[in-house]
């Protein structure tokens, strides 16, 4: 006796069922040659799983980042504690926005990365130059391939002369380099802030205004943006090395909304 119900009544076309997500269970020897649906190509064209923005500048000791903590699927504020700054080496940190399953490929291709290098102990370490530029070459083939990788990309970090490095890569391979750069949301939200701010001062702004200007930012963004969470982690890289903070939260008050008309006593 056949036990699959879905054997029962075959329908016409021998490899689909209308009412399914995966083609039909076939009986022995009557299973189609191909299986169009396993053998084809695959490619991502809309991201699921989400971060937002990114945002970094120069400051007076080394490199400033920041990234909240949230992944959203889709609108869904899903996943609440994803850490989107991952270190490489000892003076270099890397942020994503975008897809969040490309992002963990990349952390996985530059934890192997740095392993390999480990292994050749030839007494040269990957820099945050050099691991931006192994960035822009896989994100540039990958979008050749027309299988981008769906992530904004920043890396910083200071140079074995000291100098401060802080760079930007995008799903089509596209880099560039400036003293304050942000993702997402925040390049329309939060780069006139920082640029007022930075611009001009970064051999004058210490840690402490570093942070604070980063967290004005934060929470301008997370007022605007509805992908964002009032939970997020600051990263510096000094002569010390790299440093990721724990989880931060926001103190925000919605006070103001009292005054927006449609919300509130505002109502006219």
């Amino acid at each position: 006796m056949d036990h699959f119900p879905t054997s029962w009544g075959r329908p016409r076309n021998e490899a689909i069922d209308a009412f399914n997500t995966y083609p039909l269970h076939q009986r022995p020897g009557h299973a189609p040659k191909t299986d169009t649906f396993t053998d084809g190509v695959q490619r991502t064209q809309q991201p699921i799983v989400t971060g937002t923005s990114i945002l970094a500048f120069h400051y007076k000791d080394g490199i400033i980042m920041a990234a909240d903590t949230l992944a959203s699927y889709g609108s869904l504020a899903r996943f609440k504690t994803i850490q989107r700054l991952h270190p490489v080496g000892a003076r270099t940190v890397v942020g994503a926005s975008g897809d969040m399953s490309d992002f963990q490929y990349l952390q996985n291709q530059l934890d192997q990365l740095t392993i390999d290098e480990f292994t050749e102990n030839d007494g040269h370490d990957l820099g945050p130059a050099e691991i931006h530029e192994y960035l822009s070459r896989v994100m540039y083939g990958r979008r050749s391939k027309m299988n981008p990788l769906w992530n904004a990309i920043l890396v910083g970090g200071k140079k074995d002369n000291g100098e401060r490095f802080l760079a930007y890569v995008d799903l089509l391979g596209t880099t560039y380099s400036a003293a304050t750069i942000a993702t997402g949301y925040g390049a329309h939200i939060a780069i006139p802030l920082l640029r007022s701010a930075v611009e001009g001062r970064e051999n004058e702004i210490t840690e402490e205004q570093a942070r604070e200007i980063m967290t004005t930012c934060m929470r301008v963004l997370f007022y605007r943006d509805a992908r964002s969470l009032d939970k997020f982690q600051i990263a510096t890289v000094t002569d010390a090395g790299v440093n990721i903070s724990e989880p931060i939260k926001l103190e925000t008050s919605w006070n103001f909304a009292e005054n927006i008309r449609g919300y509130g006593a505002q109502t006219q």
